[in-house]
């Protein structure tokens, strides 16, 4: 007896947005890997990192005619089973309308103890993916540290530990690691 055919079960970039439009709006998904995951709520540290992050990337951003936002999902043509929300992204020209881009310079993940795997595995695979990316910032919220990802030409990664300043010539400007983790303590 012949066996059924395996079906490729995994949700698509297209299919995955129309599903994804009909969620109440106080649900956040991303889709990894063909599979819509639910997002927790993120934690107050979590959210403060995210706050001081994007008050002080909007503001380097703005002279380069970007700006800096929280929650929009990425998408790449190289992944259509894709579509994580980082932390922040930052974009050029005028914001996306519908909550998507394909082509940020800068993205931000915070990490958590539950998303570290995966913030640092296969969503830094599927970043580097996406050509318009020059920096991603992988942030501890439990230790004042941060990985520098960056394109030049291929990617490399630096650290950024307690009094560090990371140099941003993509914004012309620089972000101190006290900055990131402003009105916290460790």
């Amino acid at each position: 007896m012949a066996a059924p055919a395996r079906r490729d079960t995994r949700m698509r970039v297209a299919e995955y947005r129309d599903w994804a439009a009909t969620r109440p709006d106080g649900e956040r998904w991303e889709l990894i890997d063909g599979e819509p995951v639910l997002m927790a709520p993120a934690k107050g540290r979590h959210q403060r990192i995210v706050t001081n992050l994007v008050k002080h990337l909007d503001d380097l951003a703005e002279r380069r005619g970007c700006g800096a936002y929280p929650g929009l999902a990425i998408l790449s043509e190289a992944m259509d089973d894709y579509a994580p929300i980082p932390d922040v992204v930052v974009q050029c020209g005028e914001p996306p309308e519908d909550g998507y881009t394909g082509d940020p310079l800068l993205v931000v993940e915070v990490l958590s103890p539950s998303s570290l795997v995966l913030d640092r595995g296969r969503k830094t695979e599927f970043y580097q993916t996406i050509p318009s990316l020059a920096v991603l910032l992988l942030v501890h919220q439990d230790e004042a540290r941060v990985e520098l990802w960056r394109r030049a030409p291929d990617w490399t990664v630096q650290f950024a530990g307690p009094g560090a300043v990371i140099d941003l010539p993509e914004l012309g400007g620089t972000l101190s690691v006290a900055e990131i983790d402003a009105r916290l303590s460790f």
